[in-house]
């Protein structure tokens, strides 16, 4: 029996009556006055106070459960063959996950969608210039002596960019940098025509489908994207270093949009309406020309040849590659790519924990399983942290947990085609998510490496925070995961990043329906992203030998989500998210020094909702200072209220027309850059407008930037009644 816990005032959970004892037989029972009734009721209430296990217990525990072995046997499991969204093999990995919920006594089902993936048929690419033979590339990564993976290797599908179109292209190449808008802009202002040419690009700085685009965009007939050396190889390479291999390749896919590209803004339900995949691949979502991923090494065998203009110095690359130069020519790539867009059947795992009090209320938490090969970083050490996680949830009833809320355990499909299987769930479940989702937690690849990296909505900061001063360094015994956080930053500073971009499944959930979210991980980014090399032998000489920082992950994601499920009232802090539209707005201030542009309403609507984030926090102290002895609980319906409030303020920052020319995306806080997918933009309506306006410098471009000022002012003033519980 565990000893008697501290009340912290947040219990909620209740332990049966102990039976009365019957009357003698023959014994007339007397009839009791209400009073001492009442009295007897107020003491088994203060008795059940002082005896049932406090949330704070269960958390305590959920810590000292964690298992390095659980971690790892999953991880092994998941990452025995490739098993990319479509396959037999993922489907199999989705067997597994099923199979471990089920185990452990938690409801759990599959829900299945059909939606388009692509497959490549064939690939080739050759490279020619005057005096030189022509080079076929053999496009293929190598496995090393002794891989144990070298015989399930061939399972894995040939390198490609999913959803580049097909066709056939011989042409002088262009070499390009990252890509980039700049980067295209500088070549046109030096003279280095692209139409009609294969642009050479490497990878990094923005999304692999952006810079497709862009290379269509400036004219560019096909696009080659190559690991360079400089940014993937700048140590030892796999086996012997963490390093990308010479013939390592990062495939992925070049599809800008979110979820199935045939049900774009609805779900892709039985029977339901589609586009045409012809239509679906001719959307400017798509990257409309022919594209291949190809290694560093081959890469640099296509610089070598390229002649004209030297690139600038931050165009080259590291120390022993060749010198860079613009081209065109006289390299000549000739380029084939032929895919298959299928429809394919998809599987997200569901499991339930229900809540005891408020099971109407869900907390969420989610990670992807599909994976380019064997994803051993990329997704599956979150999915062996979801499973070790569950374990430590199952352990948590046995000693008579029940959560407060309802927690849902997500295993999605098909994330790296475009954030596919969550999309379709969330646009599905649309309005029940909106009306009873308390929050979504998101691990995507669980362990790159060391350190701890945060992204969340604000009002989840402080959360994070002080989780983190709960959960143990995995690195350093002596210390907390918040310290490791603030070592991490020289400014002594802990930076939260923002959940704007569009790289993992917190998309649908913040983006497109307005719920507050973060997304966790020990490290950032590691050399072999999306290689043949991201398997189970990386994992377990360099990216956590031991698999503590699994485990780390998994307390740190679990732990959140007790606070979330179990306390009485919602930890959020909106002070916070008041701080941050306050810098995105000086931030705005400075791009409009000397423009016809007013920020008032922006600043107007940031007052308003300060003092909004003032009220809340003194109505929550509030509650929250009454005596912990009291036997009678808060006003139920007072505290059901402020919940209410704090649950659904980052509703309010949406707009159901959703950004100018891209109205998936309804949240006009945070969004993807227009730019680059991956990248973090807040107020993306604004900049999207700013940068319109600068590239034409007209006054209709200008008030377009005014008008979306005032569009962002319109959401803060809803975010602030709703937060405020007030009525204009």
């Amino acid at each position: 029996m565990p000893p008697p816990p501290e009340d912290d005032g947040s219990s909620s959970a209740r332990t049966p009556l102990i039976p009365p004892t019957p009357p003698p037989p023959g014994r007339a029972v007397a009839r009791l006055h209400p009073l001492p009734l009442l009295v007897a009721a107020a003491f088994a209430a203060s008795y059940h106070l002082l005896v049932a296990p406090a949330p704070s217990y269960y958390r305590s525990l959920f810590l000292s459960l964690g298992s390095n072995d659980t971690a790892a046997a999953h991880l092994h499991a998941l990452t025995l063959r490739p098993h990319l969204a479509g396959t037999e093999a993922n489907a199999r990995a989705a067997e597994h996950v099923v199979s471990a919920l089920s185990s452990l006594s938690f409801p759990t089902r599959v829900v299945p969608y059909s939606v388009l993936l692509a497959y490549p048929v064939h690939r080739s690419l050759s490279l020619s210039a005057p005096g030189h033979a022509t080079t076929p590339f053999a496009l293929v990564q190598d496995t090393y002596p002794g891989d144990p993976y070298a015989a399930v290797s061939a399972e894995a599908v040939p390198t490609f960019l999913a959803y580049a179109a097909s066709g056939s292209v011989a042409a002088e190449a262009v070499y390009a940098n990252y890509g980039r808008p700049e980067d295209f802009a500088y070549l046109a202002a030096r003279g280095v025509d692209v139409t009609g040419k294969v642009v050479l690009a490497r990878y990094g700085k923005v999304y692999r489908g952006d810079i497709v685009i862009n290379a269509r965009k400036a004219g560019a007939a096909a696009a080659v994207i190559y690991t360079d050396a400089k940014d993937y190889a700048a140590g030892e390479a796999f086996p012997d270093g963490p390093w990308m291999p010479p013939t390592g390749v990062q495939v992925g896919s070049t599809f800008k949009g979110v979820g199935d590209p045939t049900t774009p803004m609805w779900t892709s339900s039985e029977g339901c309406e589609r586009v045409s995949i012809p239509e679906a691949m001719a959307t400017d979502d798509m990257p409309g020309i022919p594209a291949l991923p190809v290694s560093g090494r081959d890469g640099e065998a296509i610089l070598q040849l390229i002649g004209g203009d030297v690139a600038p110095k931050d165009w080259q690359g590291g120390d022993g590659s060749p010198v860079y130069r613009l081209g065109p020519g006289p390299a000549v790539l000739n380029l084939t790519y032929i895919g298959n867009e299928t429809m394919a059947t998809i599987q997200n795992v569901i499991s339930v924990i229900e809540g005891k009090e408020e099971p109407e209320r869900y907390i969420i938490l989610g990670n992807h399983r599909d994976a380019w090969t064997f994803g051993a970083v990329d997704p599956n050490s979150g999915t062996a942290a979801l499973l070790e996680l569950a374990q430590r949830f199952s352990e948590l009833q046995k000693k008579g947990w029940r959560p407060r809320r309802t927690i849902i355990l997500c295993n999605w499909d098909a994330e790296e085609y475009g954030l596919v299987g969550s999309t379709e769930w969330v646009e599905e479940n649309r309005a029940m998510l909106t009306s009873r989702t308390v929050a979504y937690l998101n691990v995507d690849s669980a362990v790159y490496g060391a350190g701890f990296y945060a992204s969340a909505t604000p009002q989840l900061d402080e959360l994070l925070k002080e989780a983190s001063k709960q959960v143990q360094n995995p690195d350093n015994e002596t210390q907390s995961l918040y310290d490791l956080w603030m070592a991490s930053d020289s400014s002594s500073m802990i930076k939260i990043g923002r959940l704007g971009g569009g790289g993992s499944d917190y998309s649908a959930f913040v983006q497109h329906v307005g719920i507050p979210s973060i997304d966790i991980s020990m490290g950032s980014e590691y050399a072999v992203y999306h290689s043949l090399y991201d398997d189970f032998v990386w994992m377990e000489k360099f990216g956590d030998p031991l698999f503590r920082r699994h485990v780390a992950v998994a307390s740190m994601w679990g732990l959140v989500a007790l606070r979330l499920s179990d306390e009485e009232i919602l930890p959020f802090n909106y002070s916070t998210y008041a701080v941050e539209l306050e810098k995105g707005a000086i931030d705005i201030n400075k791009r409009l020094l000397g423009v016809p542009v007013s920020s008032s309403p922006l600043q107007k609507s940031i007052a308003e909702f300060k003092r909004a984030a003032l009220q809340m926090d003194s109505e929550m102290k509030a509650l929250q200072t009454r005596k912990v002895w009291n036997p009678w609980r808060n006003n139920p319906l007072k505290v059901r209220d402020l919940n209410e409030r704090l649950m659904m303020t980052e509703r309010a920052f949406t707009d159901r027309e959703g950004l100018s020319g891209r109205p998936w995306y309804k949240h006009l806080i945070y969004a993807p850059s227009l730019h680059d997918d991956y990248g973090a933009q807040v107020y993306p309506g604004v900049d999207d407008a700013i940068q319109m306006a600068e590239r034409t410098n007209t006054s209709e471009s200008w008030r377009s930037v005014q008008h979306e000022i005032y569009r962002i002012a319109r959401v803060i003033n809803q975010a602030s009644l709703v937060l405020s519980g007030g009525l204009t």
